[in-house]
């Protein structure tokens, strides 16, 4: 098995339940883990995180959990060698003194 790691991958997208969340873009820091089978096929890092910052700014989710599973079904249906995925989404902003988010466990 190997696994492909993306770390603090920073963009700005609307994302939250709060009004203000609803209309202003904030920053997210993705990181994530996926664990794959190596079978002649690598996994692309690149699209990966292209897929992953396209699915956050256009479906525009209310909750981290509804992103984080909807990410990971997304991934999984695309790479079907995937065997675990562990994704996190942090929102750095949206608290004062700290970084809040979620995370999510998956494995296939």
């Amino acid at each position: 098995m190997f696994s492909i790691i993306i770390k603090n991958f920073e963009f700005d997208t609307i994302i939250g339940v709060l009004d203000f969340e609803r209309v202003t873009p904030q920053k997210v820091i993705i990181n994530c883990e996926i664990t794959y089978n190596y079978e002649d096929s690598y996994l692309d890092y690149a699209k990966v995180s292209q897929i992953i910052q396209n699915i956050l700014q256009t479906k525009k989710f209310e909750v981290l959990e509804d992103s984080l599973d909807y990410i990971c079904s997304y991934l999984k249906n695309e790479y079907t060698n995937i065997s675990s995925i562990n994704l996190e989404i942090l929102k750095p902003n949206i608290l004062k003194n700290m970084i809040v988010g979620a995370k999510i466990i998956k494995n296939y």
